[in-house]
């Protein structure tokens, strides 16, 4: 595992943006899983905002959706889908057959599950997946109790994410399902960064990383990936250990 503590949220922002950039750049055909959520965002104003400056080739740019709420997709504003059409996909112009996301309106969740799981086999796997970390210490809709060994799967939504998942939502939804990669999706990735931000976090990154790895803390499953690494602020990272 690799830490990263930087002072501010956009020097955090600006380095994980580097390190995706260098992956884009490595090979000609990159697969990323991005998270949606208040901490990437950063990142995917500076990654874009580095391809188009250094004119990157990204025509084999392919991603992966890690989550979407069951009984929504990108028509729905306050969806993952919807958060990352804004900040990443239209962006970049990232052709949509070059995205595989979970439609959470789909008649057959499970259906959608497996073709998800069909495509990251089917592009070679995952190279990078970017996760943020739930104040439960989940990890996409990975929640507290769930086994490490599934791959995309249906999830009931802990009442944590769901009362802090309200903030998307100009109304009040119900959010009391999702479909999501699985612990054992992101263990297979290549890599995968884990960002963290403000110091509300500080609390469950510290059990994350210094605890136990257990079920209770899916999130630190990933301490046992061989390429992990966290972008923390100092916020974020004011309780662990020196």
């Amino acid at each position: 595992m690799e830490l990263f503590i930087y002072d501010w949220y956009e020097k955090m922002s600006a380095e994980a943006a580097k390190k995706v950039m260098h992956i884009i750049s490595a090979k000609r055909k990159t697969v990323l899983s991005p998270a949606s959520g208040d901490t990437p965002k950063g990142l995917y104003a500076e990654l874009v905002s580095m391809i188009h400056k250094n004119k990157t080739d990204i025509s084999e740019l392919w991603f992966i959706g890690l989550d979407e709420w069951l009984g929504m997709n990108g028509d729905d504003e306050g969806s993952c889908r919807f958060y990352l059409d804004q900040q990443l996909f239209n962006p970049l112009k990232i052709d949509k057959n070059k995205i595989a996301f979970f439609n959470g309106k789909a008649q057959f969740p499970w259906e959608e599950c497996r073709k998800v799981d069909n495509t990251i086999l089917a592009l070679n796997g995952i190279d990078l997946a970017i996760v943020g970390l739930g104040m439960n210490g989940h990890v996409g809709m990975n929640e507290p109790g769930i086994s490490p060994a599934l791959h995309s799967h249906v999830a009931e939504i802990d009442h944590i994410t769901q009362e802090v998942g309200q903030k998307y939502f100009k109304e009040k939804k119900e959010i009391s399902g999702g479909l999501t990669l699985g612990i054992a999706n992101l263990m297979e990735a290549k890599s995968v960064m884990l960002m963290v931000n403000g110091s509300k976090k500080a609390s469950i990154l510290k059990q994350v990383l210094e605890e136990n790895i257990s079920e209770k803390l899916p999130a630190s499953f990933l301490r046992n990936h061989p390429n992990f690494s966290v972008y923390a602020d100092a916020e974020a990272a004011s309780l662990l250990k020196k």
